[in-house]
């Protein structure tokens, strides 16, 4: 799917540019669209350099949390809600164990740590499978719940933001939560109404009552503010969770008579790997982005979907994010060259910069998980599990942009 994708936008590129060039008489956008692509190549290293400070100090951090054991406590205070959510796991069965050590993982943004445990929970569940190729009901619950998972942390989008030189970085911190609460709740709720789970239980309840009592502490936090301030308000809270947050991963390592520096060391090290990795990644989306835009390819869809909008009588200013929407689910650092290059074309602070933040931090990437988790384990029928994933990222989108005029317009 990223191959055609990706080829995709070189092609409609040439084709838009052949267009103008013969046709439109503006040769000029063939010049534009390759030197397009040698700046979007140079800054692709840039960006990617730029990061490794931020993204070594996190990982420095989520290594002293895994070793100070938060990833098990989490894991520990989620196991009687998966007991419930998936029946067909036996009690102590290792499933169990990995599907909440995963999922805790995610929430606490460690990456490096969630995909690993991810594979291992979905082979434990394959185990109880009786049709190998065919996902079972906990296999597709598993699925979707990582692909619109709630993220405490959403570390990377912060470290893009602040790359670019936002004012407050972590000013989308509560509309992400809000989005990544909601898109999550949808998502189990699809999987519930399709799979006939019981949800009227007291456990689930609590689970329930609790995270609803905890997204509406966060909330009324930032609603009293007036409208005008509600950036500001979120940026503040955000920054002191966040503030919060690397003095409680700290606490727990020094309490557990872990070696805090050295811990960090270790999984700073690992930073400046991750963002070496990531310069192929960006360079061939970033470019592929770039030359699309420069063509006026990209233009002339948004421009369409600004017209439908507008005939509808709808504010569309939040238009130009739409391709991190649409991207988001079919992969992740296509999703991210979208955001990035939204975030060069209006400005980091813009309100389309804001949306595509949103966006990215809010979910996963479907096919991607989809492809890579049942992959691993050799199941070629997903049954609803795309659909329910999918719907799950339709809400979480639209919720973004809600959010974000309530937050930022």
């Amino acid at each position: 799917m990223l191959n055609r994708i990706w080829l995709g936008f070189f092609l409609i590129a040439f084709l838009a540019c052949l267009y103008q060039a013969t046709i439109g008489g503006q040769p000029e956008v063939v010049a534009g669209a390759v030197d397009a692509s040698f700046k979007a190549a140079k800054t692709s290293v840039e960006i990617a350099l730029g990061l490794t400070g931020l993204l070594c100090f996190w990982l420095g951090l989520f290594q002293i949390a895994e070793k100070a054991g938060l990833i098990e406590k989490m894991a520990w205070m989620l196991a009687p809600l998966f007991r419930r959510l998936m029946p067909e796991v036996p009690a102590g069965h290792p499933a169990t164990g990995s599907v909440t050590m995963n999922l805790a993982a995610n929430m606490l943004g460690l990456d490096n740590a969630a995909t690993p445990l991810g594979l291992k929970a979905m082979k434990d569940l394959q185990t109880l499978n009786p049709t190998p190729d065919t996902a079972t009901n906990a296999q597709i619950l598993f699925l979707v719940l990582n692909t619109a998972s709630v993220t405490l942390i959403p570390v990377t989008v912060f470290l893009y933001r602040a790359q670019f030189g936002a004012a407050n970085p972590a000013s989308v911190f509560i509309p992400i939560l809000i989005t990544t609460t909601v898109g999550t709740v949808a998502g189990l709720l699809m999987v519930a109404w399709i799979q006939k789970l019981k949800l009227l239980d007291r456990v689930v309840m609590a689970y329930a009552a609790g995270l609803a009592a905890l997204m509406g502490l966060v909330v009324a936090s930032v609603i009293s503010a007036p409208p005008e301030l509600l950036g500001v308000r979120s940026a503040f809270v955000g920054n002191l969770l966040l503030l919060t947050i690397i003095v409680v991963f700290l606490l727990a390592g020094w309490r557990k008579g872990i070696d805090v520096y050295d811990a960090f060391i270790t999984g700073a090290k690992q930073g400046f790997e991750v963002a070496i990795g990531l310069i192929p990644f960006l360079v061939a989306m970033l470019v592929a982005v770039a030359v699309f835009r420069a063509s006026g390819a990209m233009d002339v869809v948004l421009n369409g979907v600004a017209a439908l909008f507008a005939w509808m009588g709808a504010n569309t200013d939040f238009v130009p994010a739409l391709p991190t929407a649409i991207m988001k689910s079919l992969s992740g650092s296509g999703a991210r060259a979208m955001m990035i290059e939204t975030i060069q074309t209006y400005g980091v602070d813009s309100f389309p910069a804001r949306v595509a933040a949103i966006i990215q931090g809010s979910s996963e990437t479907t096919l991607y998980v989809l492809a890579v988790y049942f992959g691993s384990v050799g199941i070629r029928k997903e049954r609803h599990a795309l659909a329910c994933g999918l719907f799950a990222d339709l809400v979480a989108v639209i919720v973004a942009i809600v959010v974000a005029y309530w937050f930022f317009h």
